[in-house]
């Protein structure tokens, strides 16, 4: 086991001698290594010896101090200075700088190479190789028998962190939580830290923001400060990946003792099985997926009739049978949709977009007043909601504001994107689920066809509509309205006097003069001579009900064939 105290007593690199840093006289050598880029600490490990011949710090004296700085801070063995080159002394600040964190740093004489140097140091340290070998293939086998056992994610983090030992936390590629592991001697708990929820995210942006996205900037761990309040933590971040893919991260809470070059050894051998772990749960999950998706296919297109098969099967998805259902549908619509021209880049934005609107609602679960069950099919978002069967049915009201406080929480959060919500009834059995989820995207027809930019809609706001569109032919449609409101259209196209729309508001306020000018911004009398003169045009008084019956009738198909009626004009 070759220390930094042992160079000193090789003939072949005779001349060498030790400036500052005499506290780390004994830290163990394990490699060689050249260090001529300022960015490379993250590739670093505990117990390398690093040469230079100070090219990358010799005109400045924030990055010398840094460089000692980070060196200690890995625990690296020391730094060797080629000197002649750059330096006929050492600077004061780096000397300081190494005598603070007891860091040995050494003046190598100006007549030996630098590869020179690194071949006689690594012939001496190749005895500590074959015993690191050796125990790097025991914990190999471990971790192999663990994987082979079913032990799972826990028992490889749990071993991990006691062979290491420091805290340790597994997260998936998105930063969402898989495991943690306590360590009994950590003094900055992580529970006091982190939400220590699984599937949900427990680091803050700020900090995942700082990690690579590329698995080819993380050739080894990385080291990364994570701040709370006062608290200072130094973690070391290992990918968990297999063929360029990233399947998670290995955080290392390094809180109790500082990492050897034999605990860097272990994270790689725990990250490939880690990986090994995600690929195969990640392929269970698929399976699970793609049966949970055929389920709901099926309930949601009324497929599965028998009683007895959706109660079964409704248990094993999450839902209860005995409850009252109803189904909301949230179409998607993106703005900047048009900016990916490659079919694959627009898919898989379309499917992001879709799993964080699923995410959302699932977070603001607690606004609505039933169970939410919730999934994606595309660009549209399926929301089921359960009520037990003792309470009171769901009104229109309620439906309509809990869609509200989802339409406003993915405005909050999903920038560039149009919102469409239907909502159908609630009924009493699961068995008839199909039937509201039909009326939740025929709510989304409607409010598309007549041009809704986002919005919300309950199926019974557009029920008449539902019923013409449906049922009555666009020509029949078409002839009804302009036997009952044909002059009032023709005199608005000629004349631009907006009647058919004073109309359709003087209904929606059950004809009631001072709210209808109220809604319209109208003085009273403006509003009262309108009515009048359409009383004129249709030479009607707008009393007989059955005449007013069909006058908003009218109104309402005029809705639904507004575009055909305008390109017709």
């Amino acid at each position: 086991m070759l220390t930094v105290k042992e160079l000193f007593n090789i003939k072949a690199i005779d001349g060498i001698k030790i400036v500052a840093g005499e506290k780390g006289i004994n830290n163990e050598i394990s490699i060689v290594n050249i260090i001529e880029n300022p960015d490379a600490f993250d590739w670093l490990s505990p117990n390398e010896l690093l040469l230079s011949t100070g090219y990358i710090f010799k005109d400045n004296e924030k990055l010398q101090n840094r460089i000692i700085k980070e060196l200690a801070e890995i625990n690296c063995a020391g730094l060797i200075v080629k000197m002649k080159r750059y330096f006929d002394t050492l600077p004061k600040n780096m000397i300081d700088k190494a005598n603070e964190y007891g860091f040995p740093l050494i003046e190598l004489p100006y007549q030996y190479t630098l590869s020179r140097v690194i071949s006689i140091i690594n012939e001496k340290a190749s005895g500590r190789y074959d015993l690191l070998n050796r125990k790097t293939l025991d914990m190999h086998s471990l971790f192999f028998r663990i994987t082979l056992e079913g032990g799972g994610i826990e028992r490889i983090s749990s071993m991990l962190s006691e062979t290491i030992g420091n805290p340790v936390i597994i997260v998936d590629q998105d930063w969402k939580l898989v495991n943690a592991i306590e360590h009994i001697n950590n003094k900055v708990p992580l529970s006091y830290c982190f939400d220590l929820i699984k599937n949900r995210p427990s680091f803050p942006k700020e900090f995942i923001d700082a990690i690579p996205e590329d698995i080819s900037d993380m050739k080894r761990s990385i080291k990364r400060l994570f701040r709370l309040e006062d608290i200072e933590v130094k973690c070391r971040i290992l990918p968990v990946a297999a063929a360029s893919n990233i399947y998670g991260y290995i955080i290392v809470w390094e809180t109790v003792r500082e990492l050897t070059e034999f605990d860097f050894i272990i994270l790689e051998q725990a990250s490939t099985n880690i990986a090994l772990e995600r690929i195969k749960a990640k392929e269970i999950e698929e399976v699970k997926l793609k049966i949970r998706q055929d389920f709901f296919d099926d309930l949601l297109t009324g497929k599965i009739t028998s009683t007895e098969s959706i109660q079964t099967l409704s248990e094993m998805h999450g839902l209860n049978s005995q409850y009252k259902y109803h189904s909301m549908v949230i179409n998607i619509d993106s703005n900047d949709q048009d900016q990916f021209e490659d079919l694959v880049a627009r898919r898989v934005q379309v499917e992001n977009r879709s799993k964080k609107c699923v995410d959302l609602v699932y977070e603001h679960s607690n606004y609505s007043n039933g169970e939410v069950t919730c999934f994606h099919r595309n660009n549209r978002i399926i929301i089921l909601i359960g009520q037990h069967e003792n309470r009171a049915p769901i009104s229109v009201n309620e439906a309509k504001q809990y869609a509200q406080k989802i339409y406003d929480v993915l405005g909050k959060h999903i920038k560039n994107t149009t919102f469409l919500i239907g909502i159908g009834r609630q009924y009493e059995r699961i068995q008839s689920l199909h039937k509201s989820f039909s009326e939740a995207n025929e709510s989304i027809r409607l409010m598309q066809k007549f041009d809704d930019r986002g919005g919300i809609s309950h199926f019974e706001d557009h029920s008449i509509y539902h019923f013409l569109d449906s049922n009555v032919k666009d020509m029949e449609l078409e002839d009804f309205f302009m036997k009952r409101l044909g002059k009032i259209y023709e005199h608005d196209k000629f004349h631009g006097t907006g009647y058919i729309n004073t109309l359709e508001n003087y209904f929606h306020n059950n004809l009631n003069i001072s709210e209808t000018a109220k809604a319209m911004f109208l003085h009273r009398n403006t509003l009262i001579y309108r009515i009048e003169k359409i009383k004129e045009i249709l030479n009607s008084d707008l009393k007989n009900a059955e005449e007013l019956l069909q006058i908003q009738l009218a109104i309402k198909i005029y809705r639904l064939l507004n575009k055909k009626l305008q390109i017709d004009s």
